[in-house]
């Protein structure tokens, strides 16, 4: 693990505690994410908070989520064997890197991370993925039904829209899925069109769990469509409280 040494954090506006909680934040979201086999066979994805303290500051992984084991264990001869990467930048809500350095890949996506904590502010956690199922919904640009209870119990009591598509990475880009979330306020996920899946949260582990709970639904849902589609619930269930608070 990357433990930073205080000349690296010399000029920082942290300390190295909170960006140690940050980081394992970020690793127990990726590590949740993947147990489910919620990702898809790339492991593309990428993942930020806000650093414990600072609500200006985002920690985001700094390159892939996961990285080959290293060459002194004996497990590297398993070429498929990969473990977290637990590498991590820290930018402010302009979009600056204050720590560290992204990978070109990470740095297209920063202004996305940073767009979605200035329209929402109530959010702590925020994930990107290609989910497969999910990003099935992505491409044909279809909204994701709340039909499926476990997405009621991570928060996600209405349909995951879809925000239109824009290349990754560009202002128009950030700019429709902050409007899209800005349209439905009560949305936790956001589905990207013809790419994939977005999911804020009140911290990672919930993000994580989120994920996990959409790509079940998508999975589900395409599943029942075979069988003549998925049955709403009844009426009265805006009237419950099913949200689990971890």
């Amino acid at each position: 693990m990357h433990t930073p040494t205080p000349s690296t954090l010399r000029n920082a506006p942290f300390g190295a505690d909170e960006l140690a909680a940050a980081r394992t934040d970020l690793t127990t979201g990726i590590n949740r994410i993947f147990a489910a086999s919620a990702m898809s066979a790339s492991g593309h994805g990428n993942i930020s908070v806000r650093l414990p303290g600072h609500d200006n500051l985002l920690a985001v992984n700094a390159g892939e989520l996961l990285r080959p084991w290293p060459a002194s264990d004996l497990r590297v001869g398993l070429p498929a064997l990969r473990t977290v990467n637990d590498e991590v930048v820290v930018v402010d809500l302009d979009g600056e890197v204050r720590y560290g350095a992204p990978s070109p890949s990470v740095a297209a996506i920063l202004k996305m991370h940073v767009g979605v904590y200035r329209t929402r502010r109530d959010v702590n956690a925020v994930i990107h993925t290609h989910s497969p199922h999910a990003t099935s919904y992505a491409l044909a640009s279809v909204s994701l039904p709340a039909r499926y209870e476990a997405l009621l119990v991570h928060g996600q009591a209405v349909d995951v829209p879809v925000a239109p598509w824009a290349p990754r990475g560009t202002a128009e880009a950030v700019r429709t899925i902050a409007e899209t979330y800005q349209a439905h306020p009560q949305t936790y996920g956001v589905l990207l069109g013809n790419h994939g899946l977005l999911v804020a949260g009140d911290d990672a582990k919930h993000a994580a769990s989120l994920v996990v709970a959409i790509e079940e639904a998508a999975e589900s849902s395409l599943g029942a469509l075979a069988l003549g589609g998925v049955t709403p619930f009844p009426d009265h269930v805006k009237d419950l409280d099913l949200r689990l608070r971890f």
